[in-house]
């Protein structure tokens, strides 16, 4: 079993906002597959089959500061280690558009990545980080919750779909296959040569 985890705020409230970027790409991962509770887990999950096996979409249904349990608590009630759990979120750091993926790392900041960090005990999970910085960029509430103008929506789009290929390739060609993909720089807006 493979678990593909997004960070985002649940509710209507917070649909299209930046911090809810992760949903957004779970959502283009899930396509037509309905989400639907996981019992004892406050967490909402579409399975997705693919030809090397299940793979488990799963959006929390607690803020972004306290998702770390419901992963720690969904990787050891499926038995997967957290290495096979790819974890989609937001990074302030970055600008829309740009996406990069890494096997393990820091929080960097974001109080998602922490409590999941905390919860695991661990920093070895991957984790794909989809760009919302930009001009203003700041980690004020009305920033990370806020909507992305017009004129960058083009570009959060193209990282969405950079996502979704990223995740199908570290499906089915493994993790290292997949961050040669989907950190190619001449994949970023304005990007020049790999």
């Amino acid at each position: 079993m493979r678990i593909l985890f997004g960070i985002g705020n649940p509710g209507p409230k917070y649909e299209g906002t930046r911090h809810n970027l992760g949903f957004e790409a779970l959502a283009l991962v899930a396509g037509a597959a309905e989400f639907t509770a996981l019992p004892g887990i406050p967490a909402e999950a579409a399975r997705v089959d693919s030809n090397v096996g299940p793979l488990l979409v799963v959006r929390p249904l607690t803020f972004v500061n306290r998702c770390g349990p419901v992963i720690a608590e969904l990787c050891q009630s499926t038995g997967t280690a957290p290495d096979s759990a790819l974890v989609v979120v937001d990074d302030l750091d970055l600008a829309p558009g740009r996406v990069r993926l890494r096997a393990r790392g820091s929080a960097g900041g974001h109080n998602g990545l922490r409590s999941i960090q905390t919860a695991l005990g661990s920093d070895a999970y991957p984790r794909m980080r989809l760009g919302i910085g930009g001009p203003g960029a700041a980690a004020r509430p009305d920033y990370v919750l806020g909507q992305f103008p017009e004129e960058e929506r083009r570009a959060v789009d193209a990282a969405l779909e950079r996502c979704r290929r990223g995740v199908e390739m570290w499906l089915s060609e493994g993790l290292e296959k997949a961050i040669a993909w989907t950190n190619r720089r001449d994949l970023d807006p304005g990007g020049g040569r790999p």
